[in-house]
């Protein structure tokens, strides 16, 4: 598949950081939004390989930009992400479109509250924490609650109607302790709701609280001499300072504000803004900005803030700005973070310009060098390393696949221009050689190659590259001389081992730089040659895999042998059925063709 060079350039030029990336299509809409905790090895996967499924193919060829924004670890790429494909939908998200992707956990609204992880958000005055993108956490502080504290996971009725008729008797949960027994009235409503306050204090992250409140309950236990309970609250102590945990409380997230950094310098203006809805960030982006009357920051502040609220329909009242200068804004307060959640998100939109200007100024540097990186430059660079007296325009490369010596084939790849030419790829069954000889598979199939060219009159190549060490070297350098093309074509060797190329008449090999494009262009028709044979192999393999021992019988064709596997199906059964039975099937000449071959071959 063919992709828009400036899009692969802007593959190239994305950050090694978690982040989460957008797909634009023609039209510009939101097409697929992913995150990622390395942007550029998610998204370069995308466009390095043949995609299975259909879906992923459509995608890819519907791509025409790339927009990113960098976070600082893999959780807030995972909630940004659930965000955005809330915001936008984008048509090729599917598991994402509704609050089924991340779980949440909810204290009912209801006498003696459950607590329970859920998919489903309801207006029912119930709290909801989270979404948890980690599954594995959310179980994990369900889990340490229930250990902590005393809460039912039944689904009764508890209404005080309903335990005044004792309808309901306490079970295995109330006998092990992890129960205190509301549904026989055990315990009253007003503990319950205390052990649910320390709950939610639990669940907002708020330990530090729910520590100091269990420290004052443990001295009044132990001042009433209720050490036991002093003791459990001490225990409980214990185990929430070995534990930290953040979430967010949807339903107590009331403020909504915007996040707006602006980063001028003598050569160019960028920017970046962030909007933050209930907690959420639901937008983010980044962008040069056209700067014509070279204003100050805080004129372009005050010019962008409401052009960018407008784009996103923004209504938040304060916005998070990069400037300590006092901005003129209607209806909205400007401020400038020290410490705390706000600080963060200013830093995360510092960062996302950083990175777009980093992924522009890379992009252009590609263009500048796109028209030496080409394969051509790779063909000059190999005439000036083997000292060629023209460039090879064409080349060719040998390779020879076989098994243990069964099946051997030998495949030529031709590339012209640096480029792979694959109609005039060919394939060599080879005919003269037993065994596992390499050397004399190379020769046959150079003398095949090249004797045809020559007497078709065809134009030979300007380079042979021969896969293997000086050995297949040889073997090919006396294939042509015997036929007299010594010096009409320029051989190389190729040896796997250390990327050595020989060149005949040199005792020494020729090593080149790792990163040389001459030798990854080398390495490109060594690869292709060695692939196209081994398919080639393989195919022989299998067909002759499924072949018959009565293939070697002159006179039964492979309709007859066909017809003979389908009503005997092997060869005991064939000589036990007998001649006369065979014969009512295939005819006597040929039974007596069959048979004498089982008489040789008992």
């Amino acid at each position: 598949m063919k992709f828009d060079q400036r899009l692969l350039d802007k593959v190239q030029t994305l950050p090694h950081h978690p982040g989460v990336y957008q797909y634009l299509d023609q039209s510009g809409q939101i097409i697929y939004v992913g995150k990622a905790i390395d942007l550029k090895k998610r998204v370069s996967s995308y466009f390095q390989k043949e995609h299975l499924d259909g879906k992923t193919r459509t995608l890819v060829k519907l791509i025409t930009d790339i927009h990113f924004t960098v976070v600082q670890n893999e959780l807030e790429a995972l909630l940004l992400e659930n965000n955005l494909i809330k915001s936008y939908r984008p048509r090729y998200n599917v598991l994402l479109k509704d609050d089924k992707t991340y779980p949440w956990i909810v204290i009912k609204n209801e006498p003696f509250p459950r607590i329970f992880p859920t998919r489903k958000k309801f207006n029912d005055g119930s709290t909801y924490y989270g979404p948890y993108p980690n599954v594995k956490q959310m179980h994990q502080l369900l889990g340490l609650t229930r250990e902590l504290f005393q809460i039912r996971t039944c689904s009764l009725d508890l209404n005080a109607q309903k335990i005044d008729q004792k309808k309901y008797k306490v079970c295995l949960e109330y006998h092990i302790g992890k129960c205190a027994g509301p549904c026989e009235k055990l315990q009253t409503e007003i503990a319950y709701n205390e052990t649910i306050h320390k709950v939610r204090l639990l669940l907002e992250g708020k330990n530090y609280s729910l520590i100091q409140r269990l420290k004052k309950e443990m001295q009044h236990f132990a001042v009433n001499e209720a050490f036991e309970a002093a003791q459990n609250c001490k225990e409980l102590i214990e185990t929430l300072a070995k534990y930290q945990a953040k979430s967010m409380v949807v339903s107590d997230h009331r403020q909504s504000y915007d996040v707006c950094y602006v980063e001028k310098n003598q050569e160019e203006t960028w920017m970046s803004y962030l909007v933050v809805s209930e907690g959420n960030i639901v937008h983010a982006y980044s962008s040069k900005v056209s700067d014509p009357l070279d204003v100050g920051v805080d004129v372009l502040y005050a010019q962008l803030i409401p052009q960018l609220q407008g784009h996103f329909d923004s209504k938040a009242k304060e916005i998070i700005v990069g400037t300590q200068t006092p901005l003129s804004l209607v209806n909205i307060k400007s401020s400038f973070p020290k410490i705390g959640e706000k600080k963060h998100l200013l830093e995360m939109a510092i960062n996302n310009v950083k990175h777009a200007r980093l992924q522009a100024r890379k992009a252009d540097m590609n263009k500048s060098t796109a028209v030496q990186n080409t394969p051509m430059q790779a063909v000059l660079e190999l005439q000036s390393v083997l000292g060629l007296g023209k460039p090879p325009l064409h080349i060719e490369c040998f390779d020879n696949s076989n098994l243990q010596g069964t099946n051997p084939v030998s495949a030529c790849v031709v590339f012209k221009n640096g480029l792979p030419s694959k109609a005039d790829y060919r394939h060599f069954n080879v005919k003269t050689v037993e065994g596992p000889d390499d050397f004399s598979t190379m020769k046959e199939a150079v003398t095949r190659r090249y004797k045809r060219l020559r007497d078709e009159g065809a134009a030979l190549p300007d380079l042979v590259i021969i896969d293997g060490g000086k050995g297949q070297l040889g073997a090919a350098l006396e294939a042509i001389t015997e036929i007299g093309l010594q010096n009409q074509l320029k051989l190389v060797g190729l040896a796997k081992r250390l990327e050595e190329i020989y060149k005949p008449g040199f005792s020494r090999s020729l090593i080149l730089n790792r990163r040389s494009l001459a030798l990854k262009l080398i390495q490109q028709l060594r690869d292709e040659a060695h692939r196209f044979g081994l398919s080639h192999h393989r195919q022989r393999r299998s067909k002759n895999a499924l072949g018959s021992a009565l293939d070697q019988i002159k006179g039964l064709g492979p309709k007859t042998i066909e017809s003979l596997y389908q009503e005997f199906k092997t060869i005991p059964k064939m000589k036990a059925a007998g001649a006369d039975l065979i014969a009512k099937k295939i005819g006597a000449a040929k039974t007596r063709l069959l048979f004498e071959y089982f008489e040789q071959n008992d």
